[in-house]
């Protein structure tokens, strides 16, 4: 066994394949961007077959980078793991043709059928057998809509021919031509149809959702034998795929998230804000969600989430709307460049706001413009208010699980930005640190796959391989950074 492992991240902006050694050091990548369609104001959608032919795109990438220093790479590599943007969803037919675009998690069509069941016993029974809350954000409503609106869905769903699955059921499908059916704990659990306490789909939720005959997919731990794939002929023969979790919760067992009270946060598209609350579920009284952490075959965490739904996707708005950047990595410089904020503020509530306010039909906004401010400002603005909500998410925390936070593990693309991991040390008033490795959703995915086959013998040798870390300690001279974050919370208030 070479202990070569390929992982895919399929996440919403992109597909990124890492291909890792058995020390858990990345050899080569490959990442193809992913195109999101927006057919009407608030609805969120993605071509499911772009997904599939993106993730062999960048599979091909990730291989021809890995042959320059090995030409046999296609021949040594024992495992595949995936991680996958959650909530979002499809469905299809037993050929494996789409019967709708996939449904990404911020589609905010579904926010009538949540009013809908607002203050009923649907509700309760909601938060009672997922742990999640009834919102827009994940995807049983969205999937009531689909059944209630279009009639080729509603038809396949109630003559039992529609496959439901999260985008890991999706691509493990195809990648089995129709072989595997299967998703993990993880994602199975961001459905509003999953029971988080018997592990199994719920009867009555999908019936509350009027899903009834809906084919829904073995949910089994993330450390699993899936199938194997040869991803259509890229591999001489199949390797199996024994590693499948939603991208946050591989996030956090790529940090090392192992044990109760450790937290991290993932700072993505949005962030997902995850706390190890070990093995028994309890319920937030402050706006966090009950989810599953991680699973094995012999061991299950539970964790608090709190979810922010617009981080990174504020950056890409003001370079891509806006044309104020040309890459997102000019906004580190650029907020480096001014003293303050200059009195302005960003609301981002592009879709809504997340964790722990809940108001999922507020819009965003900037407010204290004047004369004196530029694009600048706005930039910075921008990126204040990424921690300004990771500060939300975390008080709320600390209030449910009476653990005041020691220190905050922080991964994905806006984790490279050092003036923002500063800020959040400075806000927090803790220590912030990555493993510098932004693809820290691929290694949790790849530690599974790793895991099942005999590459990684357990938890306790992958807290040894990455042992390097960048941190960034709280400057107790930080009154100016919590006031401002009181002012912006006062904003929100007011204009949510």
């Amino acid at each position: 066994m070479s202990g070569l492992i390929l992982t895919i991240d399929q996440g919403t902006s992109g597909t990124k394949t890492v291909l890792f050694d058995k020390k858990a050091q990345i050899i080569a990548r490959g990442n193809v961007e992913s195109l999101s369609l927006f057919p009407q104001p608030g609805f969120v959608e993605q071509d499911p077959v772009q997904l599939y032919e993106n993730t062999l795109a960048s599979v091909n990438l990730c291989i021809a980078e890995a042959k320059h220093s090995n030409p046999e790479v296609l021949n040594q590599i024992d495992a595949i793991g995936i991680s996958n943007q959650r909530e979002t969803f499809l469905l299809w037919d037993k050929k494996g043709t789409p019967l709708c675009n996939a449904i990404i998690w911020q589609c905010k069509r579904s926010i009538p059928v949540c009013e809908r069941l607002k203050g009923t016993e649907v509700e309760d029974e909601i938060k009672k057998r997922t742990g999640l809350l009834l919102d827009p954000y994940f995807s049983g409503a969205k999937l009531a809509w689909m059944i209630e609106h279009s009639p080729r869905v509603k038809e396949a769903v109630t003559s039992g021919e529609a496959f439901f699955g999260t985008i890991d059921t999706w691509l493990l499908f195809k990648l089995t031509a129709g072989q595997s059916y299967l998703t993990d704990f993880t994602n199975a659990a961001r459905t509003l149809l999953f029971n988080i306490h018997t592990l199994d789909w719920d009867e009555v939720l999908i019936k509350a959702f009027g899903a009834e005959g809906i084919r829904t997919p073995k949910a089994v731990p993330s450390s699993y034998s899936f199938g194997s794939s040869d991803f259509g002929g890229i591999f001489p023969k199949p390797i199996p795929i024994t590693g499948m979790i939603g991208d946050s919760h591989a996030a956090a067992f790529g940090e090392g998230c192992f044990q109760p009270g450790q937290a991290k946060a993932t700072l993505g598209t949005g962030s997902s804000i995850l706390c190890n609350i070990g093995s028994s579920p309890s319920t937030s009284a402050h706006g966090m969600v009950t989810t599953i952490c991680w699973s094995m075959e012999n061991r299950l965490d539970y964790a608090l989430e709190g979810i922010i739904v617009t981080c990174g996707a504020t950056i890409k708005w003001l370079r891509d709307q806006l044309g104020l950047l040309s890459s997102s990595a000019e906004t580190e410089a650029i907020a480096r460049s001014l003293d303050d904020n200059g009195g302005v503020y960003l609301i981002p509530a592009f879709s809504g706001m997340g964790a722990p306010h809940w108001k999922m039909d507020a819009r965003a906004s900037i407010v204290g413009l004047t004369f004196g401010a530029d694009k600048n400002h706005i930039i910075r603005a921008a990126l204040e208010s990424v921690a300004y909500q990771v500060k939300d998410v975390i008080s709320s925390m600390e209030k449910d699980s009476g653990i005041i936070l020691s220190e905050l593990k922080v991964d994905g693309g806006m984790s490279s930005n050092r003036w923002l991991m500063q800020m959040i040390a400075d806000l927090l008033g803790v220590k912030v640190v990555t493993i510098g490795i932004e693809e820290v959703s691929a290694l949790g995915a790849a530690y599974m796959a790793g895991l099942e086959i005999g590459i990684f013998k357990d938890i306790e040798k992958l807290t040894s391989l990455h042992d390097t870390i960048d941190s960034f300690n709280p400057n107790p001279e930080a009154a100016e950074i919590v006031a401002s974050y009181n002012t912006w919370r006062s904003m929100i208030n007011k204009h949510c």
